[in-house]
């Protein structure tokens, strides 16, 4: 499994890709490569999903320069790239302090 600085790292270069439903849901939600290497450079694994479907993934929280929360669920499959699964940003009403489910 990845570190977290590794997924920072590689957050922050742009060294991700994203899955099908990934991409179709930052076109959707409007967020752009640039919040998530924002969002990524600081970013902290909020929830591990070690038996997910394909590979092992992680949950994580970080903040664009401008405040706005995203959600990054990325996969530990591929050593040198981060795979994007999924992106959005939370809802408050089911989040506390968008890292603890409600």
């Amino acid at each position: 499994m990845k570190s977290l600085n590794e997924i920072r790292q590689q957050l922050s270069t742009g060294a991700f890709e994203f899955s099908r439903h990934a991409f179709k849901r930052a076109i959707e939600r409007d967020i752009s490569d640039a919040e998530i290497r924002q969002a990524g450079a600081q970013a902290r694994i909020i929830e591990d999903y070690p038996d997910d479907k394909y590979a092992a993934s992680s949950l994580l929280l970080g903040f664009t320069v401008s405040g706005r929360p995203i959600h990054i669920q990325v996969s530990h499959l591929d050593p040198g790239l981060v795979k994007i699964i999924t992106l959005y940003e939370p809802d408050p009403a089911e989040w506390y302090d968008y890292a603890r489910r409600r």
